[in-house]
């Protein structure tokens, strides 16, 4: 039986015969690769302000809090007879209350860097010591200290200050020298150069942030020179150099050479002066 033919199901005809084609398949299918993403810079400084405020309460209250148990300690056990005031201005004290501040202090430093924010605290301080330049940076701190004595001349300056008893004998003034080239600059370069002007210079811009690091700087060393104007200039002045050579290197290992420089330098002076700190009436100008 034939079937009828049916128009719909023949196909056209067409001129040549054409082979029937399959259906192409669909182009697989292809991910465009996503843009690469820029990864997060950290902040810098990592810490805040706040955290500033707290390594200098943490330090004040811990001086505080040590010197007075020093104190109390050395009065029963070695000064019965003195008054309480007396004891606490013993040289040997007040560093050895210094020297276990500053080792409190920097281990809470280190802990809040390292285990607040996960990061290395000498990269995060911006150590970057630079090997090249220490002498350099050792000689701008001898440099420093001579301009600022030709100022010191047209500045009031008391004749005798606080800092004298650090040099009444010859132990104490070895051991106020020793400290004063070695952890006491290092704590305040961390503190000052490390810690404060990061959060300044974002917050308030380089010149300002140098000022403003450079004056409680200057203030913080008022007590050792009978609060004279004159002597807080001069350090103040000194905390512009180290802050501008901070700001300028991107290094506070650098500050801290120019400070052990100027440091140094006063030091020896009044070494050489006083025969070895056996005649400190001979100091005259080189210390206070």
């Amino acid at each position: 039986m034939s079937l009828p033919d049916n128009p719909q199901f023949n196909p056209p005809a067409t001129s040549q015969s054409q082979p029937l084609l399959p259906p192409s398949a669909p182009e697989p299918f292809r991910a465009e690769p996503l843009p690469r993403l820029s990864p997060l810079q950290p902040r810098d400084p990592v810490w805040t302000g706040w955290d500033v405020l707290q390594i200098a309460g943490l330090t004040l209250l811990t001086l505080f809090v040590v010197q007075l148990v020093m104190v109390i300690l050395a009065q029963q056990l070695e000064y019965p007879r003195e008054k309480f005031a007396e004891v606490a201005q013993k040289p040997m004290l007040a560093l050895l209350s210094e020297l276990l501040t500053y080792l409190a202090v920097a281990i809470f430093m280190v802990m809040l860097v390292e285990g607040k924010y996960h990061v290395r605290f000498w990269q995060a301080i911006r150590w970057n010591w630079p090997r090249r330049r220490v002498g350099l940076l050792l000689l701008s701190g001898t440099a420093l200290l001579f301009a600022l004595d030709i100022l010191e001349h047209f500045l009031p300056t008391p004749k005798s200050t606080p800092f004298e008893q650090f040099f009444a004998r010859p132990i104490d003034a070895y051991l106020t020298s020793i400290f004063a080239v070695t952890l006491g600059p290092l704590m305040e370069e961390l503190f000052f150069r490390g810690f404060l002007y990061p959060v300044l210079e974002r917050r308030i811009g380089v010149p300002l942030g140098i000022f403003f690091t450079a004056l409680p700087f200057g203030l913080m060393h008022l007590p050792q020179y009978g609060y004279a104007w004159g002597a807080a200039l001069i350090i103040f002045l000194v905390g512009v150099a180290l802050t501008t050579v901070r700001a300028v290197t991107k290094s506070v290992a650098a500050s801290f050479l120019m400070h052990v420089g100027y440091n140094g330098t006063l030091m020896i002076m009044a070494a050489v002066a006083t025969e070895g700190f056996r005649h400190m009436e001979k100091a005259g100008a080189v210390l206070f």
